[in-house]
């Protein structure tokens, strides 16, 4: 896993880079006391994940993060304050340290990050047959996509809802939508991906599916009802 450590406190970064040296496999590619330094980096050389500082002159961890929306970089926020800590999470990240950090904190934050790397590459594999692969419960499962009606996120868990069963895998929503073919599924919510074939009624504020009522957020509804020739 490569990772760049981004804090414009030169302790911070000494103490995250020897944080880092103790763990195998996590090497640091680049500090930067700037993160507009580490989002130019970022355009040229993509890294699996970032220690991220919130509160930094020209750009702070958030608006950096925010400038990274639709890319795979994992983020772990670093801060001194846990006035951020609902918004950062609102962004998807990983996971937030306060400082100092503590190695067991840190272990467990990059241990995070690499279940979802992890997760990405193993959890949820579409093949070329119109078959979702899932890994539950350590046996790898084939389900076809026209079974699934949804899915809907739960912490660090994606549930995939069919008539029969839910499955549930270790997962982002991030890593599922990439995966699940999109003229068949579309985004609807930060916690929902629905089967637009599988959509019974519109309702305000939301559609319902096999007797579940799912909300539509207002930014992915003009999409949805582009795709479903709704004007």
């Amino acid at each position: 896993m490569k990772a760049l450590i981004v804090d414009d406190n030169d302790i911070a970064r000494m103490t995250l880079a020897h944080l880092a040296k103790q763990i195998p496999g996590l090497t640091i590619v680049r500090e930067y006391s700037s993160a507009v330094e580490a989002y130019l980096h970022l355009q040229n050389d993509p890294v699996d994940m970032l220690f991220l500082d919130i509160e930094m002159p020209e750009m702070t961890g958030i608006e950096l993060t925010r400038n990274l929306s639709g890319r795979d970089t994992i983020i772990i926020f670093t801060s001194s304050k846990k006035e951020y800590a609902l918004e950062a999470f609102e962004l998807n990240i990983a996971d937030y340290l306060l400082k100092p950090v503590t190695p067991a904190r840190f272990l467990q934050a990059v241990s995070k990050a690499q279940a979802v790397i992890e997760s990405r590459k193993e959890n949820v594999q579409v093949s070329k047959d119109e078959f979702l692969f899932v890994r539950d419960s350590n046996i790898t499962r084939r389900l076809k996509l026209d079974d699934i009606f949804y899915a809907e996120a739960m912490g660090d868990y994606v549930k995939f809802f069919t008539r029969e069963k839910t499955y549930v895998i270790h997962g982002t929503m991030k890593a599922a939508e990439e995966r699940l073919p999109k003229d068949i599924f579309i985004r609807v919510h930060r916690s929902y991906i629905i089967a637009v074939g599988k959509i019974d009624t519109l309702q305000d504020g939301g559609i319902m599916i096999n007797g579940k009522f799912i909300p539509v957020a207002d930014a992915y509804r003009k999409m949805l009802n582009t795709r479903m020739n709704i004007f």
